[in-house]
């Protein structure tokens, strides 16, 4: 038996641990080659949502950018548009995408940053504004009251009707100055600049109509039922307020109708009502100007339109000082009507009319019904002038001036209310009339007076001779 050599023997083993070797060797190979491929296929798959993400943030990145330039180039310029005109948009993002995100509150962090320091400096700047504005309207308001006077002497100083005539049209004309500066000084903060003694509504109203072109065209109706009177304090501000309402009524409606004003008489106040028959007020108009009537915000001079109305805004103003209110609506005529209501307590009084006659040139109330004359003596009970009354039979015992308005006493059944008679100027006391002064005219008893000689109406001529004679002793209005 033939055996096989060991080298053969040893060639044999060390090829078969070869092959197992290599094998083994490719079996490794394999799951490498899988696991390479399969980290390869995990790093492609990254890779494209890497590069998708960053195209997104890069996307996302320009979006934002647009915003940002959308901001600074339309937004911001639109804000400082709207805090001028709130009526104007500010236009919202560019991109939707962005809503309720932190990007979105950024930029909206931005734009209150910004409408607040615009708002402030604004603010700054307009009161800058107004308090020059007060000092100049202040210092022109005195000087045309020195002018005012001025004149006014003159008219007493020279006979001469041409004369006085021309006088008259430069006052007229200093009042149209006077009017307007002292409105834009009220805006501002300014003082009315007067302070007038306790004087009747129905002299307030008439004096106030004095100051404006146009003043033909005012009618006025009385229908209080006392002599009720402002208290002095507030007398040049309803006066105001009253010439500005009946200005803006004249300046909208035709030149040849008329504005009429109405006294009425409340259980805790009184009323003046103007109605006119212009061109009326939208809805969006008459609230504007409840908002300036109402005087509950700071006005900035901007608001006011360009030229600036401050008719309006300076009734608010002396509306939020003093107390009383104002309202307008529209007329039942077609055009607006405006109401002045002033509270009884603390803006009203009544006089004694014996003590401190009502001027003639005021409009007397219009009685509903005459008192029984059945029960008068025969001299009370025969006619009298409307203007000065007949004196009762039995003398009243004196009124006294009360602080402020009171209702009038509850009258029995039947029975009209009753108003104090007005003393003739022949029983005055002419020893009192004697040794006394006569106190100075106001500003405006002479201005009322002035008025009524331009107008050369026949309403006063009419009431002047209305009036019984009077002794030159007396005070005459």
């Amino acid at each position: 038996m033939t055996s096989i050599p060991e080298a053969l023997l040893w060639c044999l083993s060390t090829g078969t641990a070869a092959a197992v070797v290599l094998a083994a060797l490719s079996l490794r190979a394999r799951r490498q080659r899988a696991d390479l491929r399969t980290r390869l296929s995990a790093a492609e798959e990254q890779n494209s949502a890497t590069l998708h993400s960053n195209t997104e943030l890069t996307a996302r990145l320009r979006a934002t950018e647009a915003e940002i330039r959308h901001l600074a180039g339309t937004r911001l310029p639109e804000l400082t548009l709207a805090l001028a005109h709130p009526h104007v948009p500010v236009p919202g993002l560019l991109d939707t995408r962005f809503t309720a995100s932190e990007t979105d509150q950024a930029l909206n962090s931005v734009l209150e940053q910004v409408s607040d320091a615009i708002t402030k400096e604004r603010a700054r700047v307009d009161a800058a504004a107004q308090s020059t504005l007060r000092g100049a309207t202040t210092t022109i308001q005195a000087l045309l009251y020195q002018l005012q006077s001025a004149l006014q002497e003159m008219q007493h100083r020279y006979d001469d009707p041409n004369v006085a005539q021309d006088l008259l049209n430069a006052d007229f004309l200093n009042e149209q100055a006077l009017r307007r500066i002292q409105a834009t000084g009220v805006v501002c903060g300014a003082w009315p600049g007067l302070t007038r003694e306790d004087s009747y509504l129905a002299e307030l109203v008439v004096g106030a109509t004095s100051r404006l072109r146009g003043y033909e065209r005012v009618n006025v109706s009385n229908q209080l039922r006392d002599p009720i009177a402002v208290v002095a304090r507030a007398v040049e501000p309803i006066a105001i307020v009253v010439t500005e309402l009946l200005a803006n009524a004249l300046h909208h409606s035709h030149r040849e109708l008329p504005v009429t004003i109405t006294l009425q008489q409340g259980n805790r106040g009184a009323s003046v009502i103007v109605d006119d028959y212009g061109v009326g007020m939208h809805s969006d108009e008459i609230k504007a100007a409840m908002e300036l009537l109402a005087g509950d915000q700071d006005l900035l001079l901007t608001q006011l339109g360009d030229p600036p109305r401050s008719g309006f805004a300076a009734a608010g103003q002396l509306v939020r000082q003093y107390g009383f209110g104002v309202h307008v609506e529209p007329s039942p005529y077609g055009g607006v009507r405006a109401v002045v209501y002033i509270p009884g307590d603390p803006l009203l009084t009544v006089l004694d009319e014996s003590a401190q006659p009502m001027s003639v040139m005021a409009p007397q109330p219009h009685r509903a019904a005459t008192p029984d004359r059945s029960a008068m003596p025969p001299q009370a009970a025969a006619p009298a002038p409307a203007a000065q009354p007949a004196p009762a039979a039995q003398p009243a015992p004196p009124a006294q001036p009360a602080a402020s308005y009171e209702a009038p006493a509850p009258q029995a059944e039947g029975e009209l209310p009753r108003r104090r008679r007005r003393k003739p100027a022949s029983e005055l006391d002419e020893s009192a009339a004697r040794t006394e002064p006569a106190p100075p005219r106001s500003p405006e008893e002479t201005g009322t007076r002035w008025a009524a000689l331009q107008r050369g109406t026949e309403s006063g001529r009419a009431a002047a001779q209305s009036e019984p004679p009077r002794s030159p002793e007396g005070n005459s209005q």
